[in-house]
Formats: structure tokens, C-alpha cells, sequence
């Protein structure tokens, strides 16, 4: 079990387009009646607009990194109109000010953010004084609610989306590394790293694209809310660092360091980010942003702001995102759902030999192991089904499969040793005439979900002798044994006789049995008989009946045992009734 702990974030959103015409009624909402806006007049003139009686001044100077002067300045203007609230439309300079506003003044807020910014969604405060930028955190600053409006966004250059998409990139990319990370945080950032790393680019190649816009701008939500969550790491601290001692441009900033922190810790997409990086207008280095040799010398991680000083790229692992989109590409003219298939293996096994840094060796022994499972398979033995049940993949497919039909018997998995065509069998004969076990009368009874009789459906039945070998597994064996295919009568019942099956091992002479060997797993199967039930019209039903009682129904090795198909087998007699549903149900 993994325990943690995760605090939801309070914060009232509101999002889409052309919700800035919604500012007048969040604004009341929150109890303003006296406005203060802080913001440029580029998009703080179209708010004055919508807060029309509202508004009772404005500031238009907020400055990067919030300068405590600039601070106090504000804080007159507030005082002087008797302001009861505060709005800001902008960046993270407007929203920076908003919030060290409301620590001093306890006034609600409700920003408006226009970049990717993703502060407006926390409370950590950013001050600089004397050419020193500090960071707390204080639940008084986070704002009450915030207002995304896509449409702000269209206008904003290229460089800056790209910048600032960046600095939201970096929330959520430290956010899955956090020491408090914990699953919400993981669901956050990864989808924030996917809408970021997938919109920035759009937004690069066609500003006006309205979806990526708003990929970007719900990224940058989600990446704000993990900043919010968790503790930021060591490329905050050093973006904090350089930008409130040389007055760096914040977003700027964040860009050109991100991926040379993933690098130097280590992280396995820093070199997918050095993509994305270069891909796009914006500074590479410090140096590009002012910075020179002398000024990083005696800054902690020197040498890494160093290889970020001449925009010098380290040694990373390399993206292989290129290479599996030219995959999946390849599979654009095929069918719907073979294309769906398809591109999700491909994905699923790059990023797994990714993930797992998958050596040439370990691939030559996979294939090695492949084919000696092609090698060993025959109509009689078929030890990719083997590979499958053994690692659970056939019990994943049937319980999918029969999730879809609640009502009818669990299904169970098919097994290596169908044979199709069983010879037909009339009722009340032996299965195991002249074998050697426990005997056994059955009497089956198959039935719809509505508990009405199922006549003339056809009931193949197979199952291992009293030493857990099916017929198929003995050569000496002529012809069908143990295995045979009947007809329900007019009430929907079957009988025969056959004897009590016996646990037993799956073929462990082949390349799956050496898999359980090397990882310490026994090779055997509960007792079961296996049935097939099936008739036009109705659902196929594949399942089997366990003995109740019987050895390894905790510790199948294909994963097999449900429940509700554990059956009493005791003085010699097995009853139950099967039900299926109709092909449409």
C-alpha cells in the first residue's frame, strides 16, 4: 500500500474562452466592490472594461521578481482608495504583486493570468530586495480564484509562449521528482508534461492555433497546481537565485536551465527536453540572458550553470521520440482499430526499453527466448499461450472480456490444450472409460440470464487423467480421451461421467518453464475441467470448475481460480449450472 498525503487545492477556477467578460461577477462573487487592478494597460484596459463601477484604481508598473519598492508603492495606492480587493491581469510580475499585496492586507484575489506562468495557482511568495530574491510560502497569499481565458493567450509572442510554457514545464517536471510527491501530484504533472511538451510546439509553428493554446494553458494549470502541492528543487532555488541577484528575466530563465538541471540529476527525459528546447525561439544559454563567467564562479553548482553559461549540451540519453512517431506513422493507413493496437505496443515497449535501459544482451535473450518458444510450439503444444497465461496477460483479457457480461458464470482462461472438433458424445457416456481415477457423475445445467433453459447448446469438455496429462501430452494415446463435445437436451442439462482431475504442471521442459524456475514460481494448475459453451445467438462461455479443496487455488500459476467457479466435486458428483447471455447483451 502507498501512503501519503495530498491537501486539494482551494482555489476557485474558472476556465475556457471569453471568460474575461465573466470578471465583473467573480469579482462580486468574492464581495469586491472597490477594485484595485494591477496589470500593463494591454489586457488590464479590456478588465477595467468588465469591472466598469467595480474599479476603484489601478497600478500598471509591476516588475519582475516584485521588488519590495514596488511593493510599497502599491500598497499607498491600496490605502489611499480603500481598496477590498484586488485583481490582476498578467504575468507573474501582476500576480507576484497581487499576492504580496494580500499578505500584508488579507484582500481576496482573483487573477487573471495571461502567460503560462502557473503562480497564480499557489501560495509561494517571490520577493527581491537589495539584489536578493526569497521565496515562503503563506496560505494568506494564494489567490481565492483565478480566471483563465484562452483567448488572452493568441496575442502572446512566440518567444514568451514558448518561455514561459517552459517555466510551467519546470513546475511539473520537479514536481515527479519531489521528496513529497505522491500519486495526485504524479497524475497532475504527467499530464501537464504531455499537454506542455505537446503544445509548445504547435503554438511555435502557428500562433493562432486556438487548441494548442489551450493545451498550453491547461498544462500550465495543472503544473501550477503541482507547484503548489509539492516542494520545488534545485532548479527553483537556482532560477530564484540568479534571477533576483542579476535580474534575469524570470520565464527566460526557467527555459534556458531546465533541461541542464534534468541532465545533471540524472532524469532520463532531459534529453527529450534539450529537444524541445532548441526546438523552439528562445534564449539557449545565460550567457544569451547576460550573464558571464565571473558572475556564476562562485555560485553553488557552478559547473552547471557553467555548461548553461555557453549553452554547451551534456551528454543525455538520447530522445528516441522521433524514432517512435516515425513507428507509429507507419501505421497510419491501417484499419481503425489495428492502428489503435499497433501504436500502443509500439509505445508501450519503446518506453519500457527506455525506462528499463534495455541492454543489446537482454534483447538478444529475448529473442533467443522467442523463438525457442516458436520452436517448441506444435497443434498439440502451444507455449505462447503458455508465456501468456504464465504471466497473466490471458486472466487480464477474460476478465475484460467477461466484465462485459456480469450476470453470466466467470469466465476462466482458454488454456494451451484446446483442440478444436472434439468428437460429439451423447449424453451419459464416460469421459474416462477404462482409466485409472476418482469417478465422477456431472450434471450440468446451462441456462440465460434469465434462468430459462438453454437447449441444443454445444458443451465442449476437456480435462487432464489422474496424472495431470491431457491426452494431446501422451503419445500413445489413440485418439480423444478424456475430452468430448455434447448437446444440452430440451431442458438445457448434461450429464456424464468422467473421473476427479488432478493438479498438475504445465509443460515445464520449454522456455516458459525456465522463466518460472529462474524466478522461483511453481509450475502447477488447481484441478479443473475445462468447458467451451456456446450456440448461435448467445455468447460464447469459456471457463473451467475447480475442485474446492484442491491444491494451489491461492497459487495457480496462470492466475486462473475465480470464486465463483470453485465447485464442490465431494461424493463423487458435480452439479452446476452455467449461465450465458445473448450475443447482444
Amino acid at each position: 500500500m502507498t501512503s501519503f498525503t495530498y491537501a486539494a487545492n482551494p482555489v476557485r477556477v474558472v476556465f475556457g474562452r471569453g471568460t474575461l467578460g465573466a470578471l465583473g461577477d467573480e469579482a462580486r462573487r468574492l464581495g469586491m466592490s472597490r477594485v484595485l487592478l494591477v496589470g500593463t494597460p494591454r489586457h488590464a484596459d479590456r478588465a477595467a472594461e468588465n469591472l466598469g463601477h467595480l474599479l476603484a484604481a489601478r497600478f500598471e508598473d509591476p516588475a519582475m521578481h516584485t521588488p519590495v519598492d514596488v511593493t510599497e508603492r502599491a500598497l499607498k495606492v491600496v490605502a489611499e482608495h480603500d481598496v477590498d480587493g484586488v485583481v490582476a491581469v498578467g504575468g507573474g510580475s501582476a500576480t507576484g504583486l497581487a499576492k504580496v499585496i494580500a499578505l500584508h492586507t488579507d484582500l481576496p484575489q482573483l487573477i487573471v493570468p495571461t502567460t503560462y506562468a502557473g503562480s497564480e495557482l499557489t501560495a509561494v511568495l517571490g520577493q527581491t530586495a537589495d539584489g536578493r530574491k526569497t521565496t515562503r510560502k503563506n496560505p494568506k497569499v494564494r489567490p481565492e480564484t483565478v480566471l483563465y481565458d484562452v483567448d488572452l493567450t493568441l496575442g502572446l509572442p512566440v518567444p514568451l509562449s514558448a518561455a514561459s510554457g517552459l517555466n510551467a514545464l519546470a513546475h511539473a517536471v520537479e514536481a515527479r521528482y519531489a521528496p513529497d510527491a505522491n500519486p495526485m501530484t504524479d497524475l497532475l504533472a504527467n499530464e501537464a508534461v504531455e499537454l506542455l511538451t505537446s503544445a509548445l510546439p504547435r503554438i511555435a509553428d502557428d500562433p493562432s492555433d486556438v487548441d494548442a493554446r489551450t493545451d498550453a494553458l491547461r498544462g500550465a494549470y495543472l503544473a501550477g497546481t503541482c507547484l503548489d502541492a509539492v516542494q520545488m528543487g534545485l532548479h527553483h532555488r537556482l532560477c530564484h537565485l540568479l534571477g533576483g541577484k542579476f535580474g534575469l528575466p524570470h520565464a527566460e530563465t526557467h527555459a534556458v536551465l531546465l533541461p541542464y538541471v534534468m541532465a545533471h540529476q540524472g532524469l532520463a527525459d532531459a534529453g527529450d527536453v534539450f529537444a524541445l528546447t532548441e526546438s523552439l525561439p528562445i534564449p539557449h544559454s545565460l550567457a544569451e540572458l547576460g550573464l558571464t563567467e565571473a558572475d556564476i564562479a562562485d555560485e553553488p553548482e557552478a559547473d552547471l550553470l557553467r555548461e548553461a553559461l555557453t549553452g554547451a549540451r551534456p551528454a543525455t540519453p538520447p530522445s528516441l521520440k522521433a524514432l517512435t512517431k516515425q513507428v507509429v506513422d507507419s501505421f497510419a493507413a491501417a484499419p481503425d482499430r489495428v492502428r489503435t493496437l499497433l501504436t500502443d505496443l509500439v509505445e508501450t515497449l519503446h518506453a519500457y526499453a527506455i525506462r528499463t535501459d534495455l541492454t543489446q544482451d537482454e534483447w538478444e535473450y529475448a529473442i533467443g527466448f522467442l523463438t525457442r518458444a516458436g520452436h517448441i510450439t506444435t497443434d498439440t503444444r502451444q507455449e505462447f499461450i503458455l508465456l501468456s497465461d504464465t504471466l497473466g496477460l490471458s486472466s487480464v483479457v477474460d476478465v475484460l472480456t467477461n466484465s462485459r457480461t456480469p450476470d453470466t458464470t466467470p469466465s476462466a482462461v482458454l488454456g494451451p490444450f484446446y483442440v478444436d472438433g472434439p468428437p460429439e458424445t451423447p449424453q451419459g457416456a464416460n469421459l474416462a472409460e477404462g482409466l485409472p481415477g476418482t469417478p465422477l457423475w456431472t450434471d450440468i445445467t446451462v441456462t440465460d440470464t434469465d434462468d430459462q433453459p438453454v437447449p441444443e447448446a454445444i458443451v465442449d469438455v476437456w480435462q487432464s487423467n489422474e496424472d495431470g496429462f491431457y491426452d494431446v501430452q501422451l503419445p500413445d494415446v489413440d485418439g480423444p480421451v478424456l475430452r468430448a463435445r455434447f448437446r444440452t437436451d430440451e431442458n438445457g442439462r448434461l450429464r456424464f461421467r468422467t473421473i476427479v482431475p488432478s493438479a498438475y504442471p504445465i509443460p515445464a521442459d520449454g522456455p516458459v518453464g525456465q522463466l518460472l524456475d529462474a524466478v522461483g514460481r511453481h509450475p502447477y494448475r488447481a484441478p479443473h475441467v475445462h468447458f467451451m459453451i456456446a450456440k448461435p445467438g448467445y455468447r460464447t462461455l469459456i471457463t473451467q470448475l475447480f475442485v474446492a479443496g484442491g491444491d494451489y487455488l491461492d497459487s495457480d500459476t496462470v492466475f486462473g481460480v475465480k470464486d465463483g467457479l470453485i465447485a464442490d466435486f465431494s461424493d463423487q458428483r458435480l452439479e452446476f449450472t452455467f449461465r450465458i447471455s445473448g450475443s447482444s447483451e
